[in-house]
């Protein structure tokens, strides 16, 4: 088969990878149908990679089942699934509490099963004719029927992401104002983030980003936006959303803060020069709650699937370009919010 292996900065090659086979009772393999890139791909592809060349990508992608070991229940070939980007065994503590993003059945870094360099990803990347899941009972999540492959793929990762940020709090305060700082990397898990807020009732989102598509985008769903990040606001925030991974945006989005406040970061900061001091007396003051880390995609996954399915959320505004695999060597290193590649 082929796979779309990154061989270096703004270097993206097909080759000829092995047919993935089931190495065991309880696996799976799948064709992927709709793949998305996620926000740290921009990263990766543009040459600033944690991970040496070269390795397939992609890990956020819907497909079809085509093959499943004789201990596989509860998905047949056929069938049509997301695919979470983390291991997940789903029967130890860890799973079965609902943390399925740090699976004690694996070590921490082989927790990111897809795309992620060549010594974390040991299935392959989404970007390839097939993909091998281990685990597949408990990690394949069936898509509702009515839902668009391309619209589910980013449920993965990044949709998800955004959903922990938001949906959570705002249903334990209907109706509250929220700030979001987006803009980091292609940008997408802000509007995401934009727009759960404002499916689940938000009255009031905020949304600060530079990038004039991204804030045309956000206006678009009914939020209020910046251009730029202000010193301060003269408002304050029960939710706030750090998905800028800025120095400014990581500090706004905290003294920002409500009583109560919950300030989460979905942003990546692996230069530490660029975190501010904490603003730890006001937040102490005001009782507020700081939240980073990765998600738990297999566990909040299927939430996000119902939300699409029922009409709830739209999240087709973020997808700027939808290319053929065929494309996706070219388009990868071209502009875009949310990409989406099919077969």
């Amino acid at each position: 088969m082929r796979a779309l292996t990154y061989a270096g900065p703004r270097d993206l090659q097909w080759r000829d990878a092995p047919d993935p086979a089931l190495a065991g009772d309880g696996e799976a393999i799948v064709r992927p149908l709709a793949v998305a890139t996620c926000d740290l791909d921009a990263m990766i592809v543009g040459g600033v990679s944690p991970f040496p060349a070269p390795f397939a990508i992609g890990h956020e992608g819907v497909g079809e089942v085509v093959d499943v070991g004789d201990a596989v229940e509860t998905v047949k070939p056929g069938d049509r699934v997301l695919v979470p980007f983390q291991i997940s065994c789903g029967t130890c503590g860890a799973c079965r509490a609902g943390r399925t993003g740090n699976c004690e059945s694996v070590p921490l870094g082989l927790t990111y099963g897809f795309g992620f360099g060549p010594e974390l990803t040991r299935y392959g990347g989404f970007l390839s004719d097939l993909i091998r899941v281990p685990y597949a009972d408990a990690m394949l999540v069936p898509v509702p029927g009515g839902v668009a492959s391309i619209d589910a793929a980013s449920a993965s990762d990044n949709i998800t992401d955004a959903y922990r940020a938001i949906v959570p709090h705002l249903r334990a305060r209907p109706g509250a104002p929220v700030l979001i700082c987006g803009g980091a990397l292609s940008g997408s898990i802000g509007l995401y983030a934009v727009a759960q807020a404002r499916a689940l009732g938000s009255e009031d989102v905020l949304y600060v980003d530079a990038d004039e598509r991204r804030r045309g985008i956000a206006a678009a769903y009914g939020a209020r936006t910046l251009d730029q990040v202000p010193d301060r606001l003269d408002e304050r925030f029960p939710i706030t959303v750090d998905a800028a991974a800025t120095t400014e945006g990581l500090a706004l989005a905290l003294n920002s803060l409500d009583r109560d406040g919950v300030c989460t970061s979905t942003a990546i900061y692996f230069d530490p020069n660029t975190i501010p001091p904490f603003p730890l007396l006001p937040m102490y003051v005001m009782g507020s709650t700081f939240v980073t880390g990765r998600i738990h995609a297999r566990h909040d996954a299927p939430a996000v699937l119902d939300l699409l399915a029922d009409g709830t959320l739209d999240v087709a505004p973020v997808t700027t370009k939808v290319v053929s695999f065929d494309e996706a060597a070219d388009a990868l290193l071209e502009d875009y919010v949310k990409l989406v590649l099919t077969p």
